[in-house]
């Protein structure tokens, strides 16, 4: 029970101090009260989460995405003692995910299965021999394969790595994939300096975007290739906007004035791929002698037609990248995987770094979002909110 006012705030500096000391008490039981809310708000949800079903976007059989997903509710398992307890706050739709539920891609899950490979959750419960991470953790998948289309999920520490939650939400739960790709693949073929110049094609992607950005805070050249399509001064203007040097169409790369480019950057180092067929085969010729191509999509479903003249006369070195690979092959050792996300954190704090451009759709709309994600000439990332 709080004393009247009048009873404590007397002229004399002992009350006045007593009144100070009052203060002081309310401050402390209200952080008390907001720390206790906090803790019991997610006890709560914790309690709602284990008594309920979590929705899940679901298949059952390989096919159209459109078609066979379902939203549908799902029986959430009891905590084991290395589990955790999450919710997923955000979760992105890339090709990859489309290209599981369709059945082509590299790793399948069995069926049925929950779709998404990639997003973040927050951690509401741990179980009983859990050391690394507490509730409140902010994590995103270690590998492909958890299905983070879903409300909540119960999964095991060693599936999951912590991220600072200091970050947008965005860019937390596109993290693990794009940005992952682009970092290796200009860490790992090349020794790329400041002045360098990188080329690639589908610049407008996720990875693309993610180049650019990592290129320009090393100060790396990057010469972008896009398709032709009715909004490319728009598209042009967004991609120098986060860093790009030089922005081109397809049909530039075949076309004589391309010479007028290399009088003001040097040639590339480093090609990287992801459309491959007549594209990939254009980036090639355009390489300095002894540079690298990277592929690591094939978004035309053609495949890579290499110049006799580039393997004899330019010794190039045709190379592929797939980051869930990578993940597999650094499994046994974290450091270098944390290492790398310690950095790109550290870059979106600086703001050199951010999310793709992306459109939020909530689970209940997932054959919007997903019909919008199949669509060509998309520059926009689907991401479903839970």
């Amino acid at each position: 029970m709080w004393l009247p006012l009048h009873t404590v705030c007397f002229r004399s500096q002992r009350s006045c101090r007593s009144f100070s000391s009052l203060l002081t008490l309310r401050q402390h039981r209200a952080k008390v009260h907001a720390h206790v809310s906090v803790h019991v708000k997610r006890l709560s949800l914790s309690a709602a989460l284990s008594a309920h079903r979590c929705s899940a976007l679901l298949y059952r059989n390989h096919g159209d995405p459109t078609q066979v997903i379902q939203l549908e509710d799902l029986d959430l398992p009891s905590i084991g003692p290395k589990d955790v307890l999450v919710k997923i706050l955000a979760a992105p739709i890339n090709p990859s995910d489309i290209n599981m539920i369709q059945g082509t891609y590299a790793i399948l899950p069995d069926l049925p299965a929950v779709g998404g490979n990639e997003g973040v959750a927050e951690v509401i419960e741990v179980g009983s021999q859990v050391n690394s991470l507490k509730a409140g953790d902010w994590v995103i998948p270690k590998d492909a394969g958890l299905g983070t289309w879903r409300t909540a999920a119960v999964l095991a520490e060693d599936d999951v790595i912590s991220l600072p939650n200091d970050v947008p939400i965005l860019s937390a739960a596109t993290m693990g994939v794009n940005p992952c790709t682009a970092f290796r693949m200009l860490s790992d073929f090349e020794d790329l300096k400041p002045g360098d110049t990188v080329i690639q094609n589908a610049a407008n992607s996720g990875v693309g975007q993610a180049v650019i950005q990592i290129a320009a805070a090393r100060g790396i050249n990057t010469i972008n290739v896009v398709r032709d399509r009715p909004e490319f001064t728009e598209l042009s203007e967004r991609l120098k906007a986060i860093g790009a040097n030089h922005v081109i169409k397809e049909e530039t790369l075949r076309r004589p004035e391309v010479k007028e480019l290399f009088k003001i950057c040097p040639k590339p180092k480093l090609a990287l791929n992801g459309v491959g067929g007549k594209s990939a085969t254009e980036l090639l010729r355009h390489l300095q002698v002894g540079g690298s191509m990277v592929t690591y999509g094939g978004m035309a479903k053609q495949p890579v037609t290499v110049p006799v003249s580039a393997l004899i006369f330019k010794d190039v070195k045709l190379r592929g990248f797939w980051v869930t690979q990578w993940k597999k092959d650094h499994s046994h050792d974290e450091s270098a995987f944390r290492a790398m996300l310690d950095e790109l954190c550290s870059l979106i704090r600086q703001g050199k770094l951010t999310a793709p451009a992306c459109t939020e759709v909530g689970i209940q709309e997932y054959r919007k979002a997903l019909d919008a994600a199949m669509q060509p000439y998309t520059s926009a990332k689907q991401v479903l909110v839970m």
